[in-house]
């Protein structure tokens, strides 16, 4: 009997040790380790790949967000700001894009099928919302200029960049709320268009967040 019980406390107390041991080299050790080697290797990744503007952190280069102005009273849902570069619709619904609302809580596209006539109705009444946003005195935007990007939403809905189609479309309507040269604004857009991947791989692309720092610090001139 004497000799069952020694054996049960010599096997619980082994247990407890490698229980110990085990939760300080998986539980402590190796995150610490990770997290080291992350800060020193990939920094910006493993931090979220932050953007920072006036010494603050104003957002993540891979997370699309909306430019809106403060809700009217008795709105429920804020104005888009027509003097930022907006991005893709977040939902995939087709939604105008001046409308985007990037939810954060909820990532995905629409499953209606491409020749679904709701999906096709809402994306030819987002054409038509693109075009009236951002036609402006001078120039007309028309139907065939509407990228397929100013219209749809990535798979995740999230996307931060949209095509430089689409930037390029909403130069003049940006440029004219900010009382910028139309030329100037178009040549923000082409500094900040970015190649394909490697040279081949992806679609030339623009960080629209990216893109409207630089339009404001155009825009005050600093």
């Amino acid at each position: 009997m004497n000799n069952s019980v020694s054996n049960t406390a010599r096997l619980l107390g082994a247990g407890l040790r490698a229980l110990l041991v085990l939760t300080v080299v998986t539980g402590v050790l190796y995150p610490l380790a990770v997290t080291g080697a992350a800060q020193a290797l990939f920094r910006d990744q493993a931090n979220g790949s932050p953007v920072e503007a006036d010494g603050r952190v104003v957002g993540s280069s891979l997370i699309g967000q909306s430019y809106t102005l403060p809700p009217a009273p008795g709105q429920e849902t804020p104005a888009p700001d027509p003097k930022w570069f907006q991005g893709r619709p977040a939902d995939g619904l087709g939604e105008n894009t001046l409308n985007t609302r990037y939810r954060l809580l909820l990532s995905g596209a629409t499953n209606l099928a491409a020749d679904n006539p709701e999906l096709v109705e809402r994306i030819r009444a987002a054409q038509t919302a693109v075009i009236e946003d951002n036609s402006v005195p001078g120039h007309t935007v028309e139907r065939s200029d509407v990228p397929a990007d100013a219209v749809t939403s990535s798979g995740s809905g999230l996307d931060p960049h949209i095509s430089p189609a689409y930037a390029e479309l909403q130069v003049p309507r940006v440029a004219r709320n900010n009382g910028l040269p139309v030329e100037q604004v178009g040549k923000l857009v082409e500094e900040h268009t970015e190649g394909r991947t490697l040279g081949f791989l992806g679609e030339p692309r623009v960080n629209v967040l990216e893109l409207n720092i630089a339009l404001e610090e155009l825009a005050s001139g600093s």
